[in-house]
């Protein structure tokens, strides 16, 4: 039955009629309650008591009500996620306010001492310039009145009568008029007057007018899609890519770049692949990625932080023989399922004794997948300090780790979140002379600085980072900044003050495609990592290039994808071949020298490696959930 408010809107009008009496029935075909003179009239519609048409209505209204209440957590839920945006939104909008107001602070000071050097230069210039002319104007001043005079005297000589007596005055006058005659004077100019001033205001009314950009966009995940063939498989290997197509709450597509992407290719286990995200500037992205086993893995894709449509993608990575068969037999290579084991951690040529001179043994290694101390969900930059200790970016579980040299847990901070000292997505680490640990916190945008306790203290490059992956300090004590999503090099002062920054996205020798983490060696020469271009860049501190080594291949000195490097007292610098799981040992020079010994308990996809106190090798054996000590002699 349909039983309807008219109950109570008829009930209603029974209660304000005196003449009327209620029949204690309810007509269901025409959904009202009846008085006791209407009942007649619905003798042929069917009727039932008035109490059971009110309880039923109770049920319905009671069912309706449950209903309805089961959306207010969801209210509350979409409330909450809206305000912590509507505060992140806040938030950033002061800190690019502070930003605007120091940049344009440092600007009109700049202005300043340039305006005092021109007024000095003016000062310095005119003055030289008025000394010789003014000089040239007393001797003429000088020669004017001297002859003026002698003449005088002359003429006042010849106008009295000749004698003996004037005859010495008249002898002295001569000489003197003599040399008067022959007395040499700067007739011409001895310095010009041209004193211009040259503003090239042009230029710079030019840069001042396109000074600044405010970025954003109107995408969001719900509407946002993705398409291409690396959405459900790819060769183990070989490059895969997705286009991501970002769209409006309403669905219209997007024309500008600029949002905040992030992509993941993971295992069942959580071991994670990293790629590139490619920004076409019109509203669509490539993620690019490469799987270095085969199996079945999960594509996230993300936009400011929530799942687009479809995501999280089921991916099938094969090998390119099984990828081939099947394209012959006109099968998909998902259809057909085969085990494979891991490559040695040396692939390409072997090892000869004489070209290894040195000799490499894993000591002991730490951790298993979980969140609890001592366990890992995707480590990634280490660091180790001077004092003893090793540092782990423990990325997805929002955290840093440290141990003692020998392996014993010591202590964790930095718990998930978008706050000062909330780490979001940790994924470099390193340590300041000062003992303050500087965290690159991939996900917030920005580098945290921490007390060597782990107490926070600031934070630097909010609103100038996009990605930050890896982190160093130079021999200065400034912080270097790896920015994988911008492709450039950002160095910083503790303060937060920024000294330079180089680099863009490309191939070029000063280009980088997602680089990854820096080290810097003896001579302040800053070491980066360039992942999908294959090979390991030096530059000098103001962003020269000084050296480039590696291609892309799985020979002695090549590397598929490098991500951590570290640099020993003797200057060599130790590289983890991401995709190719290993780790390799070259001179300061970038000539190979050797691979470090891992095959004993293959690594699989290394991150971030440092040097530890002792001289050991540590490197975060990502793909394990463990971070690894080797032994290594210098």
């Amino acid at each position: 039955m349909n039983y309807s408010l008219e109950i109570i809107s008829c009930m209603k009008i029974l209660d304000s009629s005196p003449h009327l009496q209620v029949a204690d029935v309810y007509c269901s075909a025409c959904e009202c309650a009846l008085c006791s003179d209407c009942v007649p009239e619905h003798e042929e519609h069917p009727k039932v008591p008035l109490s059971e048409a009110l309880e039923h209505h109770r049920i319905i209204l009671q069912e309706r009500l449950g209903a309805v209440q089961t959306r207010l957590p969801q209210i509350s839920d979409a409330l909450s996620f809206v305000k912590e945006i509507l505060h992140q939104l806040t938030s950033q909008r002061g800190s690019i306010e502070e930003d605007i107001q120091s940049s344009f602070e440092d600007l009109h000071k700049q202005l300043d001492v340039r305006k005092s050097v021109l007024l000095m230069e003016l000062e310095v210039t005119y003055g030289l310039k008025q000394k010789v002319l003014q000089a040239q104007i007393d001797r003429l001043l000088r020669g004017d009145e001297d002859i003026s005079g002698v003449c005088t005297q002359t003429e006042e000589a010849l106008a009295g009568e000749a004698c003996a007596a004037n005859l010495q005055v008249e002898r002295d006058l001569a000489e003197r008029l003599s040399e008067l005659a022959h007395l040499c004077l700067p007739s011409q100019p001895e310095e010009n007057d041209q004193l211009d001033l040259i503003l090239e205001t042009d230029g710079l009314r030019k840069s001042i007018h396109n000074l600044g950009t405010i970025l954003t966009t109107s995408a969001v995940a719900s509407q946002s899609e993705a398409m291409g063939a690396g959405l459900e498989q790819s060769i183990v290997g070989h490059p895969a890519s997705v286009t991501i197509v970002t769209r409006d709450k309403s669905g219209g597509a997007c024309k500008s770049g600029n949002a905040i992407l992030s992509a993941e290719v993971f295992t069942p286990d959580g071991s994670i692949v990293d790629g590139e995200i490619v920004d076409h500037k019109n509203g669509t992205y490539e993620f690019v990625y490469t799987v270095p086993k085969e199996g079945d893995f999960s594509l996230a894709l993300r936009l400011y932080n929530q799942h687009i449509k479809g995501s999280p993608f089921k991916l099938k990575v094969v090998r390119a023989s099984e990828a081939e068969g099947a394209k012959r037999r006109g099968k998909s290579p998902g259809q057909k399922k085969k085990g494979s084991k891991r490559a040695s951690s040396a692939l390409g040529t072997p090892r000869r004794k004489t070209q290894n001179p040195i000799e490499d043994d894993l000591i002991f290694k730490i951790g298993t997948k979980g969140r609890n101390k001592g366990e890992f969900t995707n480590l990634q930059g280490v660091a180790a300090s001077c004092g003893g200790r090793i540092l782990i970016a423990d990325s997805n579980n929002q955290c840093v780790q440290v141990f003692s040299n020998e392996g014993e847990f010591k202590s964790r901070f930095g718990v998930r979140g978008r706050t000062p000292g909330q780490l979001q997505r940790p994924t470099g680490v390193a340590v300041h002379p000062s003992g303050d640990i500087i965290i690159a916190d991939y996900d917030n945008k920005w580098v945290s600085i921490f007390t060597s306790e782990g107490k926070f203290k600031a934070k630097l490059g909010s609103g100038r980072l996009m990605g930050p992956k890896g982190v160093s300090v130079d021999q200065n004590g400034h912080v270097i900044v790896v920015d994988n999503k911008a492709c450039t090099v950002f160095i910083f002062q503790l303060t937060g003050k920024l000294i330079t920054k180089f680099g863009s996205r490309g191939n070029g020798d000063k280009q980088f495609a997602g680089p990854h983490f820096a080290a810097v060696n003896k001579n302040n020469e800053i070491i980066i990592t360039d992942f999908h271009n294959h090979s390991v860049k030096v530059f000098t501190p103001e962003g020269e290039l000084v050296l480039k080594f590696g291609s892309n291949g799985e020979g002695n000195g090549q590397f598929n994808a490098p991500t951590g490097v570290a640099v020993d007292t003797n200057g060599n610098i130790i590289v983890a071949d991401w995709g190719n799981s290993r780790i390799q040992v070259f001179d300061g020079s970038g000539s190979f020298l050797s691979y470090i010994n891992t095959s004993a308990d293959p690594l699989y996809g290394p991150q971030g490696l440092a040097l530890t106190s002792d001289g050991h090798v540590v490197v975060a054996d990502s793909g394990n959930h463990c971070f690894k000590v080797y032994r290594y002699l210098q």
